[in-house]
């Protein structure tokens, strides 16, 4: 699937799109330069899942977990710090993987031997004049 935006606006109708093709996918890769939108995004998407809390990209900490109004977690990683995979493995991230929440993972090539063999992967772009392009691949 193929979705273009131009306005901050236009997300809560993009990610309610996302969440109806990828629902059967519970860890979701966001690819793209830095400030093509992956955080932006994801925060639209927890707002669609009912996430209670705010929403702000985990740089530092590496993983936010939220919690949706019916009790559902959902996790948040951004890997652009990690030195390698060893680091993900240290905080677990095979076991958020195997938990069946959402998994939400921001700069995943850092880590792509750990991907799981499902996904749902996310690749956003931006072009000159601010048009956003959201390009989907399911993979099984």
């Amino acid at each position: 699937m193929t979705l273009h935006f131009h306005r901050l606006d236009e997300l809560d109708t993009v990610a309610h799109q996302l969440l109806a093709e990828g629902r059967k996918y519970s860890v979701w890769l966001f690819e793209g330069e830095m400030g093509a939108g992956k955080t932006t995004l994801i925060k639209a998407l927890c707002r669609a899942l009912g996430v209670v809390s705010m929403v702000q990209s985990p740089t530092f900490s590496i993983v936010n977990e939220y919690t949706t109004h019916e009790g559902r977690s959902v996790y948040h990683f951004d890997c652009y710090r990690l030195r390698n995979e060893a680091e993900a493995l240290d905080i677990g991230i095979e076991e958020y993987f195997d938990s069946g929440d959402y998994c939400f993972i921001e700069w995943p090539e850092r880590i792509e031997s750990l991907w799981p063999a499902t996904y749902y992967q996310i690749h956003l772009s931006a072009d000159h004049v601010g048009r956003r392009t959201v390009e989907t691949l399911s993979v099984d």
